[in-house]
Formats: C-alpha cells, structure tokens, sequence
C-alpha cells in the first residue's frame, strides 16, 4: 500500500491562473446583472427620446421614417409596416417604458423578453445591423430573461423567489 503523499508547499499554492480565476469568480452576481440591465436600457431609451416631441406626441422623424423609410424585409422581399404610426407609437411606448424597468429591475425578464421581441422586429427593419447590434442586445436580453435582474433589483427585494435567487 503506498503511504499517503503530502504536497510540497509549491504545490499546495494555486497557481497564478487558478488565483485569477477565483478572484473572477468571486465577482458578486448582481453586479453583471445590473451592468446588463443598464448596457440593454441605454440604447433603446436613447432610441426612444428621438420618437417624441412631446408627451405621447411622435416626432415628425418618427412619423416619416415608420410610414416612408422603414421596410420589413422578409423571405428576399420588402414590406411596408402595415400599421406604420401604431408601430411607431408601440416603439416610442415600448422603448421608453422597458428601459426603465430594466434600469429599476423591475419586471426584468418581461422587459427583457420585450426588447427581444423589439430587437427581432428591428431585424427584420434593418438586416444589416445584426452582427453589431442585434445580436449583442439580444444575447443581453436573453441573459437577463433567463438570469433576472439579480439581488441587486426591485424584483429581488418585492419577491423572493426560486427564479430570482440566481
């Protein structure tokens, strides 16, 4: 039977690498999660400011480009907006009120699973944006539906719940 082998102090200590990573790892989970929230609400709040005029009155860019510039483009083929100043009011809407909730983490998985649904919409309005935009914000708002808005969020701090507690 071979006797027990005690490591030698070299090899007791983690390496570089391995201490590195552990300080990583050791980074609070509510600290991406916020930082999430907040690289995904500025945007499409920026976005959103651009849409009024005045309360719940559009711009007259936002009117021009949703009822003449904006297309969906589906299956090679090129659409109008069928309803192009309800698109353009639900933008405005949506692109100001779900940045806030993200920011507030507040109802963050809805807010998520909104932008992501905005950001398909967008996708098809505007193919050529999905490799520096699109995709990154969708990645985003996938995390944040799937991880919440972390303990450092209203949802955390209203309900505690199994979901919440990632």
């Amino acid at each position: 039977m071979k006797a027990d082998i005690v490591p030698t102090a070299q090899e007791a200590q983690p390496s570089l690498l391995g201490r590195a990573e552990c300080l990583i790892a050791s980074i609070p989970h509510w600290l991406p999660l916020m930082t999430l929230r907040v690289a995904l609400a500025v945007p499409f709040y920026k976005s959103g400011l651009t849409k009024w005029d005045g309360f719940l009155q559009l711009s007259g860019g936002a009117e021009f480009l949703f009822t003449s510039e904006f297309r969906l483009h589906i299956l090679g083929q090129q659409y109008p907006y069928p309803f192009p100043l309800a698109a353009a009011y639900g933008a405005g809407i949506a692109e100001i009120l779900l940045p806030i909730l993200l920011l507030l983490g507040l109802f963050t998985r809805f807010a998520a699973i909104g932008i992501l649904a905005m950001t398909a919409v967008i996708q098809i309005t505007v193919p050529e944006g999905w490799a520096n935009f699109h995709l990154p914000w969708a990645a985003m708002a996938l995390a944040l539906a799937s991880f919440g808005g972390g303990k450092f969020s209203l949802d955390f701090r209203l309900r505690r719940t199994k979901c919440m507690d990632r």
